[in-house]
């Protein structure tokens, strides 16, 4: 399998509250929900960096397009990483998702490895992680 993952979709249970976050709470640019013609097809797309993108799908949705049983949501699941350049701008992020909304799990802190991460909750409860790694030389 060549490495071509594009796409990271979050199950969500209020797409419009999900959206505000998103959009108006961090800033991400997306053109807004598409696809309520269709049932089940209602979704919102972010652009994030060199064409991978962020959609948000309600929960039900997705259980019924993938033909499984809805389950339980846990915030252990995974996380998602967001890379700064900074622990200042670490901090900055921190403080943008506290005002849209975000539940601050882990606040901002140097690690035991030599890096500066804090993690937050989003209104549907996925964990984020944003960090600033001194080893990792970020491009644009």
């Amino acid at each position: 399998m060549k490495p071509r993952i594009s796409v990271i979709t979050l199950g969500v249970d209020h797409l419009e509250r999900s959206l505000a976050f998103y959009r108006d709470g961090l800033g991400l640019p997306t053109e807004g929900i598409v696809g309520q013609e269709f049932e089940h097809g209602a979704v919102a797309f972010f652009d994030l960096q060199a064409g991978v993108k962020l959609a948000i799908w309600q929960r039900k949705d997705i259980a019924h397009e993938a033909k499984v049983a809805a389950g339980p949501s846990s915030s252990t699941e995974f996380t998602i990483g967001h890379n700064v350049g900074s622990k200042a701008e670490v901090d900055q992020v921190m403080e943008q998702a506290k005002q849209a909304g975000a539940v601050i799990t882990d606040p901002a802190h140097d690690t035991f490895w030599g890096g500066y991460s804090g993690h937050f909750l989003d209104p549907d409860g996925h964990l984020w992680e944003v960090v600033w790694n001194p080893a990792w030389e970020l491009g644009d």
